[in-house]
């Protein structure tokens, strides 16, 4: 070797050399983040995730002069004002694309107020215009999604009184009102609008509706004095669902009767070993033989159901259900208020078989609940959750105490690439992507198109007084070819 390249060798071992002791200096959980964020546009769609949460909380002015002032967006996107109207709901929460998430002209949303406020509304996408569907009647109306039988299901976040509704021609039903409660709850058009007691009655948010007319929900409840927490549930109506037109008479609903099961985890020793401590795993799944409107809460407590830190928004893996399997995946809220309890909250999923196992009554399946992402600091509180299409990550919302910390932060929203084929069965990893500059606000009812590339969200109690939803484009697709592995 001559000396030029004797020199050459040199440094180049100086390069190398300093380049590992720099590696060894970085923590190796840094390094995989680092690789990720290099990676945003392969795994998460933008150019550049935040690197930070937005400490902005801006006036009143700025933002109804610009109501997109709301949020600030990772490197790439974008955002449209779908609606920012007076008349708006100011705790707009879930939303649901009519008629349908490929061709979207409305959506239908939840405004989570008491029973003298408007409870669901309709919000033209081009133009932005408002319309009341339920003028009054409905305690903290919160999830809201279209059926594959052509219908508007919407519920209830209201106790163990929560209640689910079911709604025909959404477009043209307006100023409807609710009265009376649990069994004795009526519309003023029952043509259009009907109560669905066959369910039973909880704090509802997350619901997942397949098909077939299956649904699964939560109870958004949190552990207390003893008590164990919100318990997730499944309903199978009498008369499933096989397609075909959508109903034109709400008698024709395969939500009218069926059964409600509770799940309850632990199948060692003859599906007895559960109980506390054994919220992880497979299990069984727990008939409520009280009658219609079953009180749901009370169930999960005498039937010793598994229960959650506040189970909250759930949406279907669209992977999966291509595969003809069930999975969907949600949020236990948790609590992170400042030196308090540092639970901060999981994502969480729920396997069940395929579908048609799903919907057996008589040789039930076995429901699995694995985490997907705990919780921290920086990403705290999760609530709603969005599946993203083509990329298959998952979005997920921050209702978090952070505006009330030292220093404050603001609510953030994070996308998740889902588990690969790696050792654990934990998102691979997790971005900021959005930050509100609002302190009194958080983000609810993010929702996809079926393209994956238009996202509407609402800026929910923001200091407009108003409702405020946004259209976030300009995701790039993802090519990270991820598909999720099934568990057994």
């Amino acid at each position: 070797m001559n000396r030029k390249h004797t020199l050459i060798a040199i440094a180049m071992m100086g390069i190398i050399s300093g380049a590992a002791c720099a590696s060894q200096d970085l923590d190796f959980g840094l390094q995989v983040d680092h690789q990720a964020f290099a990676q945003s546009n392969k795994l998460f769609g933008v150019i550049k995730p935040l690197e930070e949460s937005s400490t902005l909380s801006i006036s009143a002015v700025m933002a109804n002069a610009d109501p997109t002032s709301l949020v600030t967006l990772a490197k790439g996107l974008s955002a449209r004002v779908v609606s920012a109207k007076s008349s708006l709901g100011p705790n707009t929460d879930m939303l649901a694309l009519w008629p349908d998430a490929v061709y979207p002209t409305h959506i239908i949303s939840c405004n989570e107020q008491g029973s003298s406020q408007v409870g669901l509304q309709r919000i033209d996408i081009d133009t932005g215009a408002v319309e009341d569907i339920i003028s009054s009647g409905l305690t903290s109306c919160d999830p809201v999604h279209v059926t594959p039988w052509g219908t508007i299901l919407f519920a209830e976040e209201n106790g163990a009184n929560g209640r689910v509704f079911e709604l025909l021609d959404p477009l043209n039903t307006t100023n409807v009102t609710v009265s009376g409660s649990g069994a004795g709850t009526t519309a003023s058009d029952p043509a259009h609008v009907a109560y669905r007691p066959a369910i039973g009655q909880l704090s509802f948010e997350g619901i997942a509706v397949y098909p077939n007319g299956v649904l699964y929900f939560g109870d958004e409840n949190r552990p207390g004095n003893g008590n164990p927490g919100g318990a997730y549930f499944k309903f199978i109506p009498d008369n499933q669902w096989n397609g075909g037109a959508p109903i034109t008479d709400l008698n024709n609903s395969p939500l009218v009767s069926g059964t409600t099961y509770g799940m309850r985890v632990g199948k060692r020793s003859g599906n007895t070993d559960y109980g506390q401590g054994n919220e992880f795993g497979r299990g069984t799944w727990i008939q409520i033989t009280d009658a219609a409107p079953a009180n749901l809460r009370a169930a999960a407590i005498t039937l010793q159901l598994t229960s959650y830190y506040r189970p909250e928004d759930i949406a279907i893996d669209l992977e999966a259900l291509a595969d003809g399997d069930v999975r969907f995946c949600g949020n236990n809220t948790g609590e992170d208020t400042q030196d308090g309890d540092n639970h901060w909250g999981e994502t969480m999923c729920i396997t069940d078989g395929t579908l048609d196992e799903a919907a057996d009554n008589f040789s039930l399946s076995i429901p699995e609940y694995q985490p997907l992402a705990f919780g921290n600091f920086e990403m705290a509180m999760m609530d709603n959750i969005a599946y993203q299409p083509d990329s298959g990550n998952w979005l997920v919302q921050e209702d978090g105490e952070g505006p009330g910390a030292t220093p404050p932060r603001n609510n953030d929203i994070w996308t998740c690439v889902d588990d690969g084929d790696d050792m654990d069965i934990l998102a691979d990893a997790c971005a900021r992507v959005i930050s509100l500059n609002d302190l009194n606000a958080e983000s609810t009812g993010g929702v996809f198109d079926a393209s994956g590339k238009r996202y509407f969200v609402s800026i929910q109690h923001n200091v407009t007084g108003h409702g405020v939803i946004l259209e976030i484009t300009g995701w790039k697709d993802a090519d990270h070819h991820h598909r999720h592995r099934k568990h057994h």
